[in-house]
């Protein structure tokens, strides 16, 4: 591939993923789940001087207890940080955010099409084929429906892929110049590091990424002589990377050792002791060993076996029918492309520490928003699967004239077909939630409880959603008794006096109240007057979902 070809090819692929970003952004126009609300609520609160803060507190593991919240217990700020800057330039809102969520996920396709390219150069692919495989890898990316939805959303999950790509690509060449030359370039090692680190300041699975990183160095090192000399060698292959990677991050840590006590993110361990998906939300019963233990082993093995299932199956295949199981079955034949191992590598280490650490978290979104990178292995794995099979049927009908576009065109077109399909469904269901909180503070006041009078926060199932869109503090419900629910209203200054849940919410509440019981009289039902303008339910009330409860007992 000539220069010119392949910046001509960057440039299409650019190109398209970008004109597929803005149409997805067009459609989603809320964000949904919580967490996309909340990496650009606390990206509006820095723009307006604020501060790294939340109006929310969605986890009562970590203090301080109190507003402004410091933002980023759990989670990591370079979403919140990238999306600040076209915020800052274009208004602190979801659309403004979504520029720079579009720009990763274009750079996202550019990187699979050049990891392809990698392989069929690896591979010595004819022209035809390698075209087929590298644009078809990168067109199929643009459009493939697991990556496009993430595209109008600034979260985690395009930022982490694009930088699990790159430092896959850059990876591929250290380990290319070493195998060839023996040469470790600084430049290419600090190129790492930097990757590394900013992946830390994404994800915490950036921690497995650089063990991928030190499993194919110490295969790298395998031929020198002797264990000193292996040894020797693994450290320089590591040691930039690794002293970069951590300077990066050290200035994060700084910052959560003085806001949290602790410069490590504690409460992402804690939720491997889950037991179920609200205990996030736990007040009196969090999660603990002793507890988690006391499940016994056949409840810990199903767990293990529900997250599994739902890893595999609504995370890496549903989504992304048929192409994902083709590339599902096609990943051995992918795993013999030297370029593709470091992500494999990645890719394993992810999926079974999601499955066997986190069973419970993830099926919350734990390895989905670790998963970019992964659906886009499994694009290239389908594409070469198909490359495969026409070579065979080429060679067995003596065919002459290429035909290798044809395994690009199937995974296009059906990626595009899926994508154009399903995902304004999810916009018109941002759309219905919209209207809800647009519609819940005149409800509220119309009800006698305006919020602007409620001194203290709001309790709800989705904190999160309504402190942005209200911006009225806010504070997770406890999946708990009303008892518990007392105790944590009273734990605030002011305390909290009203609470708002979802008549459909699966928990304990709000049938614990609604069936009457110890404490249920200290939960007193506002009456909502109806609110229309949205396709929420048959009558068209937008509140038709929701309840609100006045807080009464001391």
């Amino acid at each position: 591939m000539s220069r010119r070809e392949a910046w001509t090819s960057a440039a299409l692929v650019l190109a398209v993923a970008v004109v597929v970003g803005a149409w997805a952004s067009s459609v989603i126009v809320f964000p949904r789940p919580e967490d996309v609300a909340y990496y650009v609520g606390v990206a509006r609160n820095l723009v307006e001087g604020r501060g790294l803060t939340t109006d929310a507190i969605w986890s009562f593991q970590t203090p301080p207890l109190e507003f402004p919240r410091p933002a980023f217990e759990v989670w990591l700020p370079l979403p919140t940080l990238l999306a600040a800057v076209p915020m800052s330039l274009l208004g602190a809102n979801l659309a403004a955010a979504q520029v720079v969520s579009v720009a990763g996920f274009a750079i996202t396709a550019v990187l699979a099409w050049r990891l392809a390219a990698d392989v069929a150069i690896e591979r010595r692919l004819p022209p035809n084929r390698a075209r087929a495989l590298g644009l078809g890898a990168g067109f199929t990316t643009a459009v493939y429906l697991p990556l496009v939805a993430p595209a109008a959303l600034p979260d985690s999950t395009i930022p982490f892929a694009a930088l699990v790509l790159g430092a896959t690509l850059v990876m591929n060449r250290i380990s290319r110049e070493y195998r060839v030359g023996g040469e470790i370039r600084l430049g290419r090692s600090i190129l790492l590091g930097l990757l590394l680190g900013l992946a830390a300041l994404t994800r915490n699975e950036a921690i497995l990424l650089a063990l991928a990183w030190a499993v194919i160095a110490w295969g790298l090192a395998g031929g020198a002589p002797g264990a000193g000399a292996r040894a020797g060698t693994w450290l320089r292959l590591i040691a930039v990377p690794a002293v970069v990677s951590i300077l990066v991050f050290i200035p994060w840590a700084v910052r959560d050792w003085l806001e949290f006590g602790s410069p490590f993110p504690g409460q992402a361990l804690v939720n491997a002791l889950s037991l179920d998906g609200r205990d996030i939300f736990a007040w009196h019963d969090q999660p603990t060993l002793a507890r988690y233990l006391d499940a016994g082993l056949p409840r810990l093995l199903e767990l293990r076996w529900i997250g599994f299932l739902h890893n595999l199956g609504t995370v890496l295949l549903l989504l992304g029918v048929p192409l994902s199981v083709i590339g599902l079955l096609g990943s051995l034949e992918a795993a013999r492309a030297t370029a593709l191992r470091p992500l494999l590598l990645f890719s394993i280490l992810v999926f079974a520490v999601a499955t066997l650490v986190f069973p419970v978290s993830t099926t919350w979104g734990t390895f989905q928003h670790a998963a970019g990178a992964i659906h886009v292995l499994l694009i290239i794995a389908a594409l070469l699967a198909f490359d495969r099979f026409f070579e065979r049927v080429s060679a067995a009908r003596g065919w002459t004239r290429p035909v290798a576009w044809l395994g690009a065109a199937f995974a296009i077109s059906a990626s595009l077909l899926f994508t154009v399909v399903v995902l304004p469904s999810e916009g018109q269901t941002g759309r219905e939630t919209a209207a809800r909180y647009a519609a819940l503070p005149p409800a509220l006041a119309a009800a006698g409880t305006p919020l602007e009078a409620e001194p203290g926060p709001v309790i709800t199932d989705f904190p999160i959603w309504f402190a942005e869109e209200t911006r009225h503090r806010a504070i997770a419900l406890p999946n708990e008794p009303p008892d518990a629910i007392l105790d944590l209203a009273r734990s605030f200054d002011p305390p909290a006096r009203l609470l708002v849940v979802e008549a459909s919410n699966t928990g304990l509440w709000p049938a614990v109240i609604l069936a009457g019981g110890p404490d249920a009289a200290c939960f007193v039902p506002l009456e909502l007057p109806p609110s229309t303008g949205s396709g929420e339910s048959p009558d068209g009330d937008a509140l038709a979902n929701v309840l609100a409860f006045r807080i009464r007992c001391p």
